[in-house]
């Protein structure tokens, strides 16, 4: 379990299993992998929305942040001895799921729009993002732009 310094507040972790992760389909919750997606999403928010706006909070790496998500939502408990093995198979789907995205130039064509790393602050590369279920290319594209550039 996380130290106390660590530990993401009661409240928080109310709010994103709400967002998140409760509201998942039953036949869509016996596959922890696509569960993961969802606890991904919640980790991101997590980060841009909670973070941002409060320095007292850890910003946890994905495998803290799905332990206590596990811990706190009741219909993950049982699975949360076995949290290592289904975070593996996840990142080994993931790598098989395509990413779009845009290469942005200003109107002169002289300068190009990159974005930073998030773990790997030295690299820099176009913003894009991983196809979700039923998304076309050009529709995936757009999104991911969107959530790189609106907030």
């Amino acid at each position: 379990m996380a130290s106390d310094q660590h530990q993401i507040p009661e409240k928080v972790l109310d709010d994103l299993c709400s967002r998140f992760i409760i509201n998942i389909p039953a036949e869509q919750r016996e596959d922890l992998v696509r569960v993961l997606f969802a606890v991904e999403l919640a980790h991101w928010f997590y980060i841009d929305f909670y973070c941002e706006d409060d320095d007292d909070l850890y910003v946890c790496n994905i495998k803290e942040f799905a332990q206590q998500i596990f811990v706190h939502c009741p219909f993950l408990r049982n699975y949360v001895h076995n949290l290592d093995d289904f975070i593996s198979r996840w990142r080994g789907y993931k790598l098989s799921v395509p990413t779009y995205g845009a290469v942005l130039l200003d109107p002169t064509y002289e300068h190009i729009l990159l974005v930073k790393g998030f773990y790997n602050r030295e690299s820099w590369g176009f913003p894009k993002g991983k196809v979700q279920e039923n998304e076309t290319p050009i529709k995936c594209a757009i999104r991911e732009v969107r959530i790189k550039f609106v907030y």
